[in-house]
């Protein structure tokens, strides 16, 4: 690690990009729209088609009693045969005047494949007798036999939320950072953070390209004089969770509907192989999900505390580590490490690359238990002399972390991330 960059950056790119850039957020923008389109468009069909029309008819419809003139099978062509619905021919008086219409068995007025269903319907209904029907107060044509809500309508209002959700959100955070470069973006953070922190450390150095004081935490240490902050990962849990929930809810609609076929001896193979690997993928999400919610729950909170911030290469450095939590620890340890990161095109893609360039373990501990009182060790570290600095730039960053590291027994493996920042050593600071 030299004091200068690696090869592993290749050259730098600047405003050229701009133009590709705004080209591409132009194309990502329609994409989310588009998505948001048909999503709200499907929403609202679902809502106009089957939704309403359901809590009319168990709300507006008005009850009355009619006589039944005569039954049959709406039927009609489908791609794979004839599918049926039940059909009746009413009659009753209203306000003096005689209505004769077709009646349908209830408002969703589904066509069934399976012609036998539609005829053990009709059976239930004789010719000349006085059956309750219920009929639209708008229209007193429109008679149906029997109220009460399916489970498709309903389940059908799942199906355009995923279309929603990536629509709405991609085109929330188009809108937000649009014709904003990183520079500008990153300009823009550093001119908020001076305004909220208008005064910075006295010895603090300004350097270009290196992460301001304004960066650092300035949370006092309970042990040691600075108090790190983890990544929590509390959102990605949650983007994790929504991901699940959508794509298993819609995978649901689509199975309830191929077991039904199967249920009425009539099974669609086809819909059945097609809905199996997806359900499948959703059950490894589920499980995939849990995983990470135990592996962030199940351990106890982890502190970590340096006796200095930022961090000079050479300066020797102590660290306090404290972890909570009733485990039987196989082995943990607390690793020092530097990632290089730099973003490139590739075609018309943006594409990221993230390299570990060193690593050093600070410490570690081996087959021990931890019980209402957390487990606290303390150690000295040092960055390399001569390593690179924390570095910020459009395409390219550098960034240390404390890495801790943890295997416990039957439970999964837990790692937790805390940044820190290495400044470009001096003779004081080193000495220091």
């Amino acid at each position: 690690m030299a004091g200068s960059f690696p090869r592993f950056y290749g050259k730098k790119r600047g405003a050229r990009r701009t133009g590709s850039s705004t080209v591409a957020s132009v194309g990502s923008g329609c994409f989310f729209a588009l998505a948001l389109l048909i999503g709200c468009a499907a929403l609202g069909a679902v809502f106009v088609m089957m939704a309403i029309p359901e809590l009319r008819a168990n709300r507006d419809f008005v009850e009355h009693r009619a006589r039944l003139l005569d039954k049959g099978l709406d039927e009609r062509p489908a791609g794979d045969g004839a599918v049926y619905a039940p059909r009746f021919r009413l009659r009753f008086s209203l306000d003096g005047r005689t209505y004769s219409p077709w009646a349908s068995y209830d408002v969703a007025d589904l066509h069934d494949s399976d012609r036998a269903r539609s005829e053990r319907l009709i059976e239930r209904f004789e010719i000349g007798e006085d059956y309750a029907c219920w009929y639209d107060p708008r229209n007193p044509e429109r008679v149906i036999m029997a109220r009460g809500y399916t489970w498709f309508a309903w389940l059908m209002l799942l199906v355009p939320a995923p279309f929603i959700a990536v629509g709405g959100v991609g085109l929330f955070y188009t809108i937000w950072n649009w014709g904003k470069s990183a520079e500008r973006r990153a300009m823009l953070a550093q001119q908020a953070a001076r305004r909220q922190s208008p005064e910075e450390p006295s010895g603090a150095p300004r350097l270009p390209h290196v992460p301001g004081p304004n960066e650092m935490t300035d949370s006092p240490g309970t042990r040691l004089a600075f108090r790190l902050p983890t990544a929590a990962p509390g959102w990605n849990l949650l983007g994790l969770l929504l991901i699940t929930l959508i794509w298993n809810a819609v995978v649901a609609i689509f199975a309830v509907m191929a077991i039904e076929s199967y249920r009425q001896d009539e099974p669609d193979w086809l819909s059945i192989g097609i809905v199996a690997p997806f359900a499948v993928a959703g059950l490894g999400l589920i499980g995939y999900f849990l995983r990470r919610l135990l592996a962030g729950n199940a351990v106890g909170p982890t502190i970590v505390e340096v006796s200095r911030q930022p961090l000079y290469p050479g300066a020797d450095c102590e660290l306090f580590v404290s972890q909570a939590g009733r485990l039987k620890v196989k082995s943990l340890s607390v690793v020092l490490l530097c990632e290089e990161e730099a973003t490139y095109r590739q075609g018309t893609d943006a594409r990221t690359a993230v390299r570990r360039v060193f690593e050093q373990e600070i410490l570690r501990r081996d087959s021990f238990e931890i019980y209402g009182t957390p487990w606290e060790v303390r150690a000295m570290f040092s960055v390399p002399a001569g390593a690179m600095h924390s570095f910020r730039a459009e395409h390219n960053r550098i960034d240390w972390k404390l890495l801790v590291r943890g295997e416990i027994e039957r439970r999964p493996p837990f790692e937790r991330s805390f940044l820190v920042h290495v400044y470009p050593g001096c003779a004081e600071n080193t000495a220091a």
